[in-house]
């Protein structure tokens, strides 16, 4: 006698999130609708691959980061070579700029891409492990009004979906000419604090992350550091200035913070970021900034960049925290139930002719009665019901139900694609 073994089922690796109905309608919306604004903006499409070489993330992203010390998902594979789960998007665009030679056309190259990206973290409310964001990258001009153009475009990426409730806080992490005597003057400060092993290394590579530290008794030690904002130079000055000016001009509300931080070693100049008061300690949706001297670090030329990367699992938590949705929650426009199997033959076919005529469209299957065939319908979220049964095939026509009007009239069999064409137009 043979007992047969039963298998726990499988679940997803913790703080990788699943979308699924009906929520996954929602995680489109947001992510296309974000999508959809970069288009309008002359942002190009770029498919960045999921890995890349660990030495691009190491040197463009910054030794000192937690997203490269602590966070990224190394590995060797079969060659023994040594690659990473992306953690970021900005460091492979430009990898993909300088390689294909796309700095060497129109510039600015103006770019935008979607998809997962990859950190090692503690999971939690809005903090995964497989990330979702889109972002741009706008390369190749020293421009304040190309600064103003990318911050504009994420609030309006995050207008566009409903939300109301996030704020802007932006600042000027200087240039070349500020930073170094800044960064003199930061570490003085910081190497009278008295800071643990890793703290202080931390101040030795890059001191300005010491700023973002999170623990309590950090921020009372750094409540007198000296802040970037106060030591700009002139032009550095000038440009955050002018900055403002646009986003002033085109009515983007938006708030100063002389302590912010950004966690990718590459920023300067105009850095930025969104946040969200409902969504807990987790309050940054997006952000982005400035990153002249990336693509010559990489290999490239001496050309400056700027973009954004927006969270979509963020904004969804967001939209939640509002009680919105960005998605209508219809599956389909309309939806066909047969009675019978020769009405179920001629519902085939009625339904592949609204699909060719772009109308979205399902039916009931299975050997089900018409009341439990129209649940189907108000499921689908159907505008309308097709209803055809023996009746109906005998006077060659079809019940054509509004649901949101809810009337119903019979349509000819051989104009029910057109009809329902006019109707959804």
């Amino acid at each position: 006698m043979t007992t047969s073994r039963k298998f726990q089922p499988f679940q997803a690796p913790k703080g990788v999130p699943d979308y699924v109905p009906p929520v996954s309608p929602e995680f489109l919306a947001v992510r296309d609708g974000f999508a959809h604004q970069a288009h309008l903006a002359g942002y190009e499409h770029i498919e960045l691959p999921i890995f890349e070489e660990t030495g691009l993330f190491a040197r463009g992203v910054g030794e000192s980061t937690d997203v490269v010390s602590k966070e990224m998902y190394t590995f060797a594979d079969r060659g023994d070579r040594s690659v990473t789960l992306r953690p970021e998007g900005t460091a492979g665009v430009m990898r993909a700029v300088i390689e294909h030679g796309l700095d060497r056309g129109q510039l600015p190259v103006k770019l935008t891409y979607a998809g997962p990206f990859f950190r090692y973290e503690r999971p939690q409310a809005g903090r995964y492990r497989q990330l979702q964001q889109v972002g741009v990258e706008a390369i190749g001009i020293d421009d304040p009004a190309l600064d103003a153009e990318v911050i504009a475009l994420a609030d309006r990426c995050f207008s566009s979906i409903g939300l109301t409730g996030y704020r802007l806080e932006l600042t000027s992490l200087g240039d070349d000419t500020c930073r170094p005597a800044y960064r003199e003057k930061l570490q003085e400060f910081l190497f009278k604090l008295p800071l643990d092993e890793e703290t202080r290394r931390r101040a030795d590579i890059n001191p300005l992350r010491v700023l973002d530290d999170k623990r309590p008794e950090m921020k009372e030690l750094l409540v007198d550091a000296p802040l970037m904002l106060d030591h700009l130079s002139d032009a550095a000055r000038a440009h955050f200035d002018t900055v403002l000016a646009h986003l002033d001009d085109m009515g983007v509300a938006y708030e100063i913070n002389p302590r912010m931080v950004r966690g990718l070693d590459y920023y300067n100049k105009t850095t930025f970021e969104f946040v969200h008061d409902g969504l807990g300690a987790q309050s940054g949706i997006g952000g982005g900034g400035r990153y002249d001297g990336l693509m010559a670090q990489l290999g490239g030329q001496e050309l400056s960049g700027v973009g954004f990367g927006l969270g979509v699992d963020r904004a969804l938590l967001a939209l939640q925290a509002e009680q919105k949705q960005a998605a209508s929650g219809a599956r389909v426009s309309v939806y066909g139930v047969a009675m019978g199997a020769a009405a179920k033959r001629r519902m085939v076919t009625i339904i592949n002719e609204l699909r060719q005529a772009g109308i979205s469209a399902d039916m009931a299957y299975g050997e089900r009665g018409l009341k439990g065939a129209m649940k189907g319908a108000d499921r689908a979220g159907a505008r309308f019901a097709l209803v055809l049964g023996d009746r109906e095939l005998e006077a060659n026509s079809i019940a054509c139900k509004d649901l949101s009007a809810h009337e119903q009239r019979d349509v000819a069999l051989d104009e029910v694609v057109a009809e329902l064409r006019r109707a959804l137009d």
